[in-house]
C-alpha cells in the first residue's frame, strides 16, 4: 500500500518515533510516505535523522520528508496526526505558575482546570488552521487523528468548527487496564475484557471481566489496597473507586485536578498524592517531567540516534491507537479500541454535542461506536461538570469572548472549589495578558485586561504549591539512571 501520512508537531520527538515505528510494524505500510512538519527546524532535523536511521536499518522503501511549511506537508495526505503543544513549555509554565498565585494547585493542567482551559484557547485557533489546510490541500475525505490535549476541546473544535473527519486518541484506558491486569494476577492484559466509557481522562471501567468472570467493586478495592505499590500511588483513585463503585482510567495526579474535593486545601493534598513519580500528584509534575525530558533528549541526542539503527520488532508494537486504526481502515482487519468522538447518543446520559471517549470497532467501513451505554449517575455527573466547562471554553476560543472564557474557568470544579469570582476574573486577565502572543482571538481584549490588572485590589501570593519539586539537572538525571541500571 502506498499513501501519505502527515504528522503535525512532529518535533515531539519521542512520541513521533513511537508512532512511526508502530506504523512500520504493519507489513502493508512499508511503502508509505510520512511527512513531518513542525515550527521548529531544529526539532524537525532531529526527528528526521532518527526516522531515516530506522528506515535505513530495516531496508524499507518508506519515504520520510520534513518541512516547516505545513500546507506543503499536508498536500495529498490521507491521514493527518497532530501532537502539537502551542506555546511550548514557556506558555505551559504560565498555565501552572499563574493559577498557583490564586491557590490553584495543578499536577498537569492540560485538560481542564485553569491551565487546561488556557491551553485550549491557544490550541483551538491553530487546530482550526490545520482543518482549513486539510480541507483545501489534503486528500479528499482525509482523516484527522488528534493526540494533542486538551483532547476533548481540540476534537470538539475540529468537528464542530473545522468540519473535518476527526477522532481523538489517548492511552489512559490502556494504562488503566494494565494496572487492573496486574493487581488481579492476570498473565497479560489480553485476559481482561472491559468497557470503559465517559469523557477523555474521565473514563470509567463500567464493566470488567477477567477470563469471562465479572469483577465487582469489592474485589477490585481489595486488590488495589493489597498491592504494595498501587496502594500508595493511587490513594485518590482508590477512594473514588470506593465511593463511585467503578475505577477511573486516569492517573492519580490527573484525576485529582478534575474533581473539586482533593486539591482544594494545601494541607489535604499530601493525603492523596504520592511523590514517587510526577504522575501521582506532584505540583506541576508534568511540566517538570516535560522539561527534564526535553533537556535530556537535547543532550543525549547522539545516543538516541544510534539506538534507532535496530531492526523493528512487531511484537513490541505499542498500544497507541493510531497504527491499529490505520491498519483496520486500510486492510479491513478489525480493531477494537476506545475513541474520542462526538456523542450523538452513544452514551445515553451525556449531551449529544459532547466529545465522549467510549468503545468502538474499526474496519474498512470506518470507526463504528458501540451505542446505548449508560454511565453510573455519579460518573455522569462528574463528566457533565467538565463537559459544560469544555463547551464554554471551545465557544470562547472560537469567538474571542473573554467574558465567556472567565465563566468557563469559574465553572471548573477545582477552580470553583478554591477561588472566588473576583480572583477568577483577575487570574484570567493575567493569563490572557501573559500569553497574548499565542491568543490572537483575544487581541482586542488585552488592553482592557491590562487596565483592570493595574487597578485591581485582589491579593495574590508567591506560592510554589503544596508538593513542588525542582527540575533536575542532566547530571542528576544521569546519576539516577545509572543507579537504576545497577539496581536491576
Amino acid at each position: 500500500m502506498s499513501f501519505k501520512i502527515a504528522i503535525i508537531g512532529a518535533g515531539s520527538v519521542g512520541f513521533t518515533k513511537k508512532l512511526f515505528t508502530d506504523l512500520l510494524c504493519v507489513p502493508e505500510f512499508r511503502d508509505i510516505e510520512v511527512a513531518l512538519t513542525d515550527i521548529s527546524q531544529h526539532n524537525l532535523d532531529m526527528i528526521k535523522a532518527i526516522l531515516e536511521k530506522i528506515v535505513e536499518a530495516n531496508g524499507f522503501p518508506v519515504k520520510v520528508t520534513a518541512d516547516t511549511n505545513r500546507r506543503r506537508a499536508l498536500e495529498g495526505a490521507k491521514y493527518i496526526i497532530s501532537c502539537v503543544r502551542v506555546g511550548g513549555l514557556e506558555a505551559y509554565a504560565d498555565d501552572i505558575r499563574i493559577p498557583l498565585k490564586y491557590g490553584i494547585d495543578q499536577c498537569v493542567g492540560d485538560t481542564i482546570c485553569a491551565g487546561g482551559i488556557l491551553y485550549g484557547q491557544r490550541n483551538i485557533p491553530v487546530i482550526l488552521d490545520f482543518c482549513k489546510d486539510i480541507r483545501e490541500v489534503a486528500a479528499p475525505g482525509a482523516k484527522f487523528l488528534n493526540y494533542a490535549n486538551p483532547m476533548a476541546m481540540n476534537t470538539w473544535a475540529a468537528i464542530e468548527y473545522g468540519k473535518v473527519d476527526t477522532v481523538g486518541l489517548c492511552h489512559g484506558v490502556q494504562h488503566g487496564a494494565e494496572q487492573i491486569a496486574e493487581i488481579l494476577g492476570a498473565k497479560s492484559v489480553s485476559e481482561l475484557d472491559y468497557i470503559c466509557s465517559g469523557i477523555n481522562h474521565q473514563t470509567w471501567f463500567i464493566d470488567l471481566r477477567l477470563n469471562g468472570r465479572k469483577i465487582g467493586k469489592d474485589e477490585l478495592v481489595a486488590a488495589f489496597e493489597g498491592h504494595p505499590v498501587f496502594s500508595q500511588q493511587e490513594k485518590l483513585r482508590i477512594d473514588v473507586l470506593k465511593r463511585f463503585g467503578v475505577y477511573s482510567t486516569e492517573s492519580n495526579g490527573h484525576l485529582s485536578e478534575y474533581l473539586p474535593w482533593y486539591r482544594k486545601r494545601p494541607e489535604e493534598i499530601a493525603r492523596w498524592i504520592d511523590m514517587s513519580d510526577w504522575i501521582h500528584g506532584e505540583t506541576g509534575g508534568y511540566l517538570r517531567h516535560s522539561t527534564e525530558t526535553r533537556n535530556w533528549f537535547e543532550t543525549e541526542f547522539p545516543q538516541f540516534l544510534a539506538s534507532a539503527a535496530k531492526p523493528i520488532d512487531p511484537a513490541k508494537r505499542s498500544n497507541e491507537h493510531a497504527s491499529h486504526i490505520l491498519e483496520a481502515l486500510e486492510t479491513g482487519r478489525v480493531y477494537r479500541g476506545h475513541f474520542n468522538v462526538k456523542n450523538n447518543g452513544v452514551i445515553s446520559n451525556l449531551p449529544a454535542d459532547a466529545i465522549i471517549e467510549s468503545p468502538g470497532f474499526v474496519d474498512r467501513f470506518g470507526i463504528n461506536m458501540v451505542s446505548g451505554i449508560t454511565l453510573p449517575e455519579a460518573c455522569a455527573a462528574t463528566c457533565m461538570a467538565s463537559i459544560n466547562v469544555q463547551r464554554m471554553s471551545v465557544h470562547a476560543a472560537v469567538s474571542g469572548d473573554i467574558d465567556l472564557l472567565k465563566l468557563a474557568v469559574l465553572h471548573d470544579p477545582l477552580v470553583g472549589a478554591v477561588a472566588t469570582p473576583e480572583e477568577v476574573w483577575q487570574m484570567v486577565d493575567e493569563m490572557v495578558v501573559a500569553q497574548a502572543r499565542w491568543l490572537p482571538q483575544y487581541a482586542d481584549a488585552v488592553p482592557a485586561a491590562k487596565e483592570r490588572l493595574a487597578k485591581s485590589s485582589v491579593k495574590t501570593r508567591d506560592w510554589a504549591g503544596a508538593a513542588r519539586r525542582n527540575v533536575r539537572s542532566i547530571e542528576e538525571l544521569r546519576a539516577e539512571k545509572s543507579a537504576l541500571k545497577k539496581a536491576v
